[in-house]
């Protein structure tokens, strides 16, 4: 029998023309119920997709929304606006709600446009009277350069030129320039105190206002700096794990121009609603959607947060931690992400979750260890007493100090007293042999007030302990920090 060749469509051909030729089928309730099945299912993974895809926006666009936060806090709370000096006259106290921010310096943080006015000039004094750290960013936070003592000028004081995305304009001499890919972005600068004394303080203040801003434009006969005081402002940035998360973000995707390392966001964002040039308005349905989309977000970044420090040990068998994925993003940041093997997007939401600021140099001009447990491996609770001995001898060219923070918000506990301790806190009492013990509660040891820093005894708390100028010791480990014992 000789074979015959035929061709793929002409067998499905043959089959379509067999099967017309058939009498129709009539539908039965099987096939009902299976075309209804698969539609409930696309539906249902419809949702499931929308939903996972808002968890993904909130993780990639956590450090832009947590920088427009407090951009907006300015603009809402204060009269401070872009291109002028927003500043604390005071330490901060609780009504700064910002994330796990200092409270022994004095903070200056002006916010930069550059979208309308041209590049921006940031003039930082010479260490002479005093001294600052801080560092210059982006919208998404990420490092253009350090200033001060610990960054580019080395304390000689220098003019820096913060350049618009794309500028292609004449640069003049005598400027440290920096190239930013965004419009909006910030200094967050602190102004180092010498000692905690009322004196010492105003010194610091003074200090910090001798730095200018202005557009290079005015550069000739700059406008005098607008300096803001939000001393005793309620500054609220905390992040918010609702419908509120995606305004904040719909927001940064309208001013900001797309960066090429953040194209394959835009049709992800587009599915739940937000897409540049067009009005973010999600009904009802799509409003509870993200609202409990922020919400299983939270549970997994602040899962991931307890589960990354827990798991950082600085020090063997220590709970205090500095986790290798923080490590990592400031390794990657501190040059835009210019790898091509390695964008940390994932770290980089945490770590914009609980804390805001890059540095461009860790280690240099700060450096900072965290504890969420006690010696004991149980979350700190603010029903409890706690002591922690810092060694004599601790690892500083400047100071020290431990801060404590509410677990859930990371911000500064609300209507406390104070919110923590330091080796330049008057008062503080100090061991024959140079150590110096902490103690945390809802009541002071007695005796022990100017060392006692107090919880609310109806949350768990968080600690975070600062070196400013940190000696090798700290690094090579010949100094350790003691974990946090609790205490009856």
């Amino acid at each position: 029998m000789r074979k015959i060749k035929v061709g793929v469509f002409t067998v499905l051909g043959l089959i379509a023309f067999s099967t017309a030729c058939q009498s129709p089928k009539k539908e039965t309730q099987t096939d009902s119920v299976a075309v209804a099945n698969a539609e409930k299912s696309y539906a249902d993974l419809q949702q499931q997709v929308m939903q996972s895809r808002a968890i993904e926006a909130m993780i990639w666009g956590m450090p832009a929304v947590n920088l427009d936060l407090m951009y907006q806090a300015m603009l809402n709370e204060t009269a401070c606006r872009e291109n002028q000096m927003l500043y604390w006259s005071r330490l901060l106290d609780w009504k700064n709600q910002t994330l796990t921010p200092n409270t022994d310096v004095v903070y200056f943080t002006p916010y930069f446009d550059t979208r309308e006015v041209g590049p921006i000039v940031l003039e930082v004094p010479p260490a002479d009277e005093g001294a600052i750290v801080g560092t210059i960013m982006d919208a998404w936070q990420m490092p253009l350069e350090d200033v001060g003592v610990a960054g580019a000028d080395q304390g000689k004081g220098g003019k820096y030129l913060i350049l618009p995305p794309g500028y292609d304009g004449k640069v003049p001499a005598g400027y440290i320039v920096l190239p930013s890919l965004t419009y909006r972005g910030y200094a967050l600068i602190r102004s180092v105190l010498k000692s905690g004394s009322e004196e010492d303080l105003a010194k610091a203040v003074a200090y910090g206002k001798r730095m200018k801003i202005y557009p290079l434009s005015q550069a000739n006969a700059p406008s005098p700096t607008v300096y803001v005081d939000a001393a005793g402002v309620l500054y609220d940035a905390t992040i918010k794990y609702d419908i509120r998360f995606f305004e904040t973000l719909d927001r940064i995707v309208q001013y900001e121009p797309w960066l090429e390392r953040d194209r394959a966001m835009i049709d992800k964002l587009r599915m739940i609603g937000i897409e540049k040039g067009k009005p973010f308005a999600p009904d009802a349905a799509q409003t509870e959607l993200l609202n409990e989309a922020a919400a299983q977000g939270f549970t997994f970044i602040d899962g991931m947060y307890k589960e990354v420090v827990k798991g950082g040990a600085f020090a063997e068998g220590s709970r205090w931690s500095f986790p290798q994925s923080i490590a990592m993003v400031f390794k990657a940041s501190q040059d835009q992400f210019k790898d091509p093997n390695l964008y940390p997007v994932d770290a980089r939401g945490l770590l914009f979750s609980f804390i805001f600021f890059t540095p461009k140099r860790m280690g240099e001009g700060q450096f900072y260890l965290m504890a969420l447990e006690d010696k004991d491996g149980q979350l700190l609770d603010g029903s409890k007493n706690y002591k922690l001995t810092v060694p004599a001898n601790a690892p500083v060219r400047q100071y020290w100090s431990a801060t404590l923070y509410d677990l859930r918000t990371h911000a500064l506990i609300r209507e406390m007293s104070h919110a923590g301790r330091s080796s330049q806190s008057p008062g503080l009492q100090v061991n024959a042999d140079g150590s110096v013990d902490l103690y945390f509660g809802p009541q002071a040891p007695e005796g022990k007030e100017s060392n006692w820093t107090p919880t609310d005894p109806n949350g768990q708390f968080e600690i975070l302990f600062r070196f400013y100028g940190p000696l090798p010791s700290l690094f090579d480990k010949t100094w350790v920090l003691p974990d946090i014992e609790p205490v009856k």
